[in-house]
């Protein structure tokens, strides 16, 4: 999609649109007030494809205890030797713990994002307390699923974390920001036997100095795949120029879990935006047992259509696994054919077109929701700063979620991707690898960043770690430079910019001269600018109150405005663009102030992507196909009739005219990057201002004074979405007036419910508020600040509608009806329901006549009963004979307290059920069947024996899973 599309969708606060929708306030939306009301998007959005339909989604049916859950210390000689078994893990990690009255979640979460603000918390992390979690999920499988690769895939977990499944330790993860995956099949268990995931999330543990939230907020997935399959990851099909004709070097790498070694033919072909085969190439491979191969094919593109910024055209290379001529496992990755080039005079070139960076720095949280955000409002976000004319995104200071980054590819960002923590330990070096091998193939990609402003940057010590780091990044992709965004340490003797490929420049904008002339080979880049403040809707600086001026005069003392900043590197050709700090403000950092502000203050856009005045200033300097004009600040000033009020104007033209209430104040050559101002008395009416090229009038801009709200209004970012249960966008609370002016004063409480859909947050956008941002899932309230509040939705399942009422006192509500489209749902693992299951017994030998029911082995002999899972046969003997089973169980709370029963669901031979020494059922019939009995009320472990009698020559025993349920 191009982006003249994308504005349709989002525009600058200059612009003069009506967005027609069902609400109660009937009059015309959008008047020209300092606010983007942008029409609304028709249609749905896309939604993204899935590259590995190998994977399902496993977000439903998840538990979740905010608090840490004390181990208890193993008790005695027999628990101590047990509890550091595999599978025998303590305390919330065990496999029969109770979690029934854990808070049921559904993924992506982050649990922070519902936290009060405290003022003794972090202020790096927005003054929220963060501390310690647990999640568990119970998970079953089909038995045809024995034998393939089977893997659990997290997205990204808040901040450290430990992975327990069936009760070994599969995964110790110590990063927020990097995927987990963990090989599930060597502890898988199948059929009616569960699967426990248990997760402890340590969310105190910092990476970064903003909001990092907390919990499980991206995606997970269970993978299942053929015993020999690609590796994840494992395909890295990055194309290549040579001669004159495009290739795509295509490199899969396959792994095997099966028993023997395995030939297998490895396809590869190359699809064009329609689908269609453009090239197709095959190997053979043999892999071995438990190890991994590389299958490598050369696919002949010829000229294919390329990918830039402003045609991100994507191809498909579809890599199969085929055995006997069925394709057994398959992966897609889409790649665009781009060439990248930074030069030292002239900066970056794309297809050998000079592109200047217009680039913003990114955090990944949002209003309502923190860190957890839905694939559609990342969507969102990228139109609002594509309309923008922003053409590359910094992903400060952390890999990003993946379908960011399917975004930027799409939409056609470049993308300085960036690793989080400076250190080649192994640990670490392995985040930084798999940043690497993940995103190796995007077009969008364009520079791996390696650290961002480290004291040791200008040392020895420095640069080899940096030389290390550089090098792995090489050793996995050939095409791209790195870069490190510095922030001094430029000409010690000794600094890490002699490892760069690209020297990356934090703010020191007076020293671009002096580093080109000391290393004119070295290419520079801005990897971060302008942290210049502004409160959105406020044109005056109140230093007690926390509020900053929107005029683009106030920054912090290491940056520079908007304007002087860009000035300062749209005049340098050898600097190839910059990235402000930021586009979007972010929970945490609020400097310069601190508490009770909650926020910062440096994004273009506010918490809820609402716009600044510096929106428009970028949408001057950036957009070159279209004119742009646009004024701040609003007007509508009672009280300040007669005094001057300053008046900014943006814009793109080569003139800019300004009018009040049709009286011509003069017209000026356009600063396009400093800007125009006058100082205008103010009266109430309008403002306008008129763009021209060669005296023609090429685009106007209004304001017009408000009177007093009246009526609520409310705007939706689509008019449609789609009915899957997953779907969000966020939807616009604002006042208006009698002549449906939008009242950008207005900072009162507004009410709302919503039906089809459910609430995921709240917000406004005031860096300063305290009020909660999750509410009940269908109801809640909102503040306006500064005329705005958000509220983000998330649609329901099936063909219907969502509607949206806004009430507020004193005023008429508003109603909005959105159209839910009848798409399904993606796939989800099926949450299974929540028994309590008796898995671990201990089985005696054999006896000849029948035992008693108190028969125990000593205590702390763990070598005369044998250790068996529940759903393990005894083999058959050609003697008939009995055996003992025992297990000690303590009944999950409700049973404990109510009651409930306990079910074998199948036993095979004679069998007898004893508890706690009361003879409690039987079974009379030697063939497999279901055994039940009651459980009366109390508190502590129940001592549970079944003797089984075993026919001659047939298996027996507890063939079946155990459980015990509340009544």
């Amino acid at each position: 999609m191009d982006r003249r599309q994308m504005l349709r969708g989002s525009v600058g606060a200059g612009a003069l649109l009506t967005a027609p929708m069902r609400e109660a306030a009937a009059a015309p939306a959008g008047a020209g007030d300092g606010f983007p009301m942008p029409q609304p998007m028709r249609g749905l959005a896309p939604r993204l494809p899935d590259p590995d339909s190998s994977r399902t989604l496993l977000e439903l049916g998840w538990r979740f205890h905010e608090g840490d859950v004390v181990t208890p210390l193993p008790q005695g000689h027999h628990e101590t030797y047990l509890s550091v078994k595999a599978g025998n893990a303590l305390g919330a990690a065990a496999m029969g713990y109770d979690d029934s009255d854990w808070a049921e979640v559904r993924l992506p979460h982050d649990w922070a994002a519902g936290q009060p603000f405290v003022e003794t918390a972090n202020v790096s992390q927005g003054f929220r307390p963060r501390g310690i979690g647990w999640y568990r999920r119970a998970l079953r499988l089909d038995p045809a699923d024995r034998g393939k690769t089977l893997e659990l895939h997290f997205d990204g977990i808040a901040t450290n974390a430990t992975i327990w499944i069936n009760g070994s330790t599969v995964a110790h993860n110590w990063s927020g920001y990097n995927s987990v995956h963990v090989d599930l099949t060597p502890f898988a268990r199948f059929g009616e036997e569960t699967n426990e995931i248990a997760i402890r999330v340590d969310a105190d543990a910092k990476e970064g100095w903003w909001y990092e939230g907390a919990g499980l907020y991206r995606h997970v997935w269970l993978v299942r795949r053929a015993p020999v399959a690609i590796v994840s990851d494992g395909v890295h099909c990055d194309p290549r120029l040579r001669d004159g004709r495009w290739h795509v070097p295509v490199v899969a790498t396959l792994g095997n879990v099966s028993r023997q070694a395995s030939t297998v033919t490895v396809e590869a072909a190359l699809l064009d935006p329609k689908g269609r085969e453009v090239a197709i190439g095959r190997a053979d491979v043999a892999v071995p047992v438990l190890g991994q191969a590389d299958a490598v094919l050369d696919l002949d593109a010829g000229m294919p259509q390329s990918w830039s910024v402003e045609r991100p055209t994507l191809y498909t290379v579809r890599v199969r696994v085929v055995v006997d001529g069925k394709a057994i496992d398959e992966r897609r990755v889409a790649i665009g054919f781009r060439t990248i080039r930074f030069d030292a005079d002239q900066g970056l070139f794309v297809n050998d077109k000079h592109v200047k960076l217009k680039g913003v720095c990114l955090h990944q949280d949002h209003a309502g929701v923190g860190v957890a955000l839905p694939d559609a409002l990342i969507r969102w976000r990228l139109e609002r700063l594509k309309a923008m004319g922003c053409n590359a995104i910094r992903m400060s200071h952390n890999a990003p979620t993946a379908e960011l980054l399917d975004w930027c590819d799409r939409m056609g960002f470049l993308v300085m991707n960036e690793n989080r923590l400076f250190n080649p330990a192994p640990d670490y070096m392995a985040q930084l690898e798999w940043l690497v091998r993940r995103d190796r193939n995007r077009p969008s990609v364009i520079l791996w960043s390696v650290f961002n402003e480290e004291p040791m940057q200008g040392t020895e010590a420095g640069v080899e770690m940096v030389r290390r780091m550089a090098a792995a990044v090489h050793r996995l992709d050939g095409s791209r430079p790195v870069t490190g965004a510095m922030n001094g340490s430029f000409y010690n003797p000794v600094n890490v910019s002699s490892e760069l490929d690209v020297m990356g420049f934090n703010y020191y904008q007076a020293d671009y001269d002096k580093f080109h002339k000391l290393n004119p080979t070295k290419p520079i880049t801005s990897s971060e600018d302008t942290s210049a403040y502004q409160t959105r809707g406020a044109f005056e600086t109140n230093a007690a109150g926390h509020v900053i001026t929107s005029y683009d005069k106030e920054s912090a003392s290491w940056g520079a405005t908007h304007r002087d900043t860009w000035k300062n590197i749209a005049e340098r050709p050898f600097v190839a663009g910059g990235f402000v700090w930021t586009g979007f403000d972010y929970h945490g950092e609020p400097t310069p102030h601190a508490w009770p502000t909650i926020a910062s203050f440096f994004g273009i856009l506010d918490l809820c992507g609402f716009p600044k005045t510096a929106f428009d200033i970028h949408r001057a300097h950036w957009v070159d196909d279209e004119a742009v004009v646009a004024i701040a600040p609003h007007w509508t000033w009672p009280g300040r009739e007669g005094e001057p009020i300053k008046v900014s104007v943006s814009s793109n033209a080569e003139t800019v005219a300004l009018r009040l209430n049709g009286r011509e104040l003069g017209v000026q050559k356009v600063d396009r990057i400093m800007g125009n101002e006058w100082s205008v008395p103010y009266a109430s009416g309008r403002i306008e201002a008129l763009a021209m090229r060669g005296g023609k009038v090429v685009a106007r801009a209004m304001h017009e004074t408000a009177g007093k709200p009246v009526a609520l209004r409310l705007t939706p970012a689509r008019t449609a979405m789609a009915g899957d249960d997953e779907d969000a966008q966020p939807v616009t609370v604002s006042a208006v007036d009698a002549q449906g002016r939008h009242v950008p004063t207005a900072n009162l409480m507004t009410r709302f419910t919503v039906s089809g859909a459910t609430i995921l947050g709240v917000g406004n956008g005031d860096p300063n508020s305290h009020e909660p941002e999750q509410v009940a899932p269908n109801a809640g309230s909102r503040s306006l600040f500064n005329g705005l509040a958000q509220v983000i939705v998330r649609a329901g399942k099936g063909r219907g509608s969502i509607t949206v009422r806004a009430t507020a006192e004193g005023l008429k509500p508003a109603t909005l009806t959105i159209a839910r489209a009848d798409i399904g749902p993606r796939a989800q693992v099926a949450v299974v329901p929540q028994v309590q299951a008796v898995t671990d017994w201990r089985r005696s030998a054999r006896f000849a006549e029948r035992p008693a029911p108190t028969l125990a082995p000593a205590n702390g002999d763990n070598n005369s009963w044998d250790f068996v899972k529940s759903g393990t046969a005894t083999p058959a003997d050609t003697q008939p004979g009995w055996r003992v089973y025992r297990t000690r169980a303590t009944p999950w709370k409700r049973v404990a307290a109510q009651g409930g029963t306990i079910t074998f669901e199948r036993v095979a031979g004679r069998a007898e059920l004893w508890i706690d020494g009361e003879k409690r059922a039987a079974k009379a019939d030697a063939a497999p069947g279901a055994l039940r009995a009651s459980l009366a009320p109390g508190q502590g472990p129940r001592t549970i024996v079944l003797l089984v009698e075993a026919a001659p020559s047939m298996p027996s025993g507890i063939v079946g899973p155990v459980a015990i349920s509340s009544r």
